[in-house]
């Protein structure tokens, strides 16, 4: 097919391509009072001063330490970090189920079977949505310096922020997890007598089952990391071991905290893989 010469620029011009450009600048024009409050200026990163800083900071961090001291205390820091995500998501998941399921449309049977939720089934779901965004609003870290004033330096303080934050955060996305799967098979069960309990072990479950699991092992290794943050506040684990490494300037012991850090972090990624091939 050959066209005229202005036909063909006509063609290959893209139509959303002025749409484009003007969000484009309207983002541009946002991002800048944000910079500017911010004090952002990439140049001083190429000032040769802080360059010179930077540098002799990282050679602090070469080799990492590898004495037989220092990785016993470093393996004990990570058993504790360990648990304090894990115990912290255990108890973040014993309140967010039940209040996940109070407040999917999910469990409604009005909603279900009629396409629209009754009034006095929103008196209960409403208040449990606004518990989970008081849960969840507040920083982990924050729950982790009250906890720290409450029950003293250690793991327990992380323990507790972690399920007080992540219970809001699980809630909400399992609410919106079983919301979005299918409902035809959970309706067929309402409609045929069963219980909703039921309905949803059957009819809602197997479906999100993949989903809420990748979530969780997310949601896992985020309390990981979360774990690590709130150890600089005195939380225990390898936070506060990465706390007490750079207050004495000792570079090899970061390197090497930061490298199980990581060891960790791929583990997590891993576990989460294996897991979702599992329910696939």
């Amino acid at each position: 097919m050959f066209l005229k010469p202005g036909a063909q620029a006509q063609y290959w011009r893209d139509p959303a391509a002025l749409p484009r450009a003007l969000v484009t600048l309207g983002v541009l024009i946002l991002l800048w009072p944000g910079l500017v409050l911010t004090e952002f200026n990439p140049a001083s990163l190429l000032d040769s001063r802080n360059l010179d800083t930077f540098g002799r900071f990282l050679a602090g961090f070469w080799p990492p330490d590898t004495s037989p001291e220092f990785l016993a205390l470093l393996g004990k820091a990570t058993l504790e970090t360990l648990a304090m995500a894990t115990a912290g998501l255990v108890l973040a998941l014993l309140l967010a189920i039940p209040l996940g399921l109070i407040a999917t449309q999910a469990l409604s049977i009005s909603a279900l079977l009629h396409g629209k939720p009754a009034l006095r089934s929103g008196l209960i779901r409403y208040p449990v949505r606004l518990l989970l965004i008081i849960l969840r609003s507040v920083p982990e870290i924050v729950w982790a310096l009250l906890f720290v004033r409450a029950v003293g330096l250690g793991p327990t303080a992380g323990v507790l922020a972690i399920a007080i934050t992540y219970s809001g955060m699980l809630g909400k996305v399992y609410a919106e997890i079983c919301e979005s799967v299918d409902q035809r098979p959970a309706q067929a069960l309402l409609q045929a007598g069963s219980g909703r309990l039921a309905a949803f072990c059957y009819g809602i479950l197997p479906a999100a089952a993949q989903e809420l699991t990748s979530y969780t092992l997310y949601r896992w290794e985020c309390a990981v990391r979360a774990s690590v943050i709130m150890g600089f506040v005195g939380a225990g684990g390898l936070g506060q071991m990465i706390d007490l490494s750079i207050r004495m300037f000792a570079g090899g012991e970061v390197v090497s905290i930061l490298l199980t850090f990581l060891l960790l972090v791929l583990l997590a990624d891993q576990l989460s893989t294996l897991l979702r091939r599992r329910l696939a």
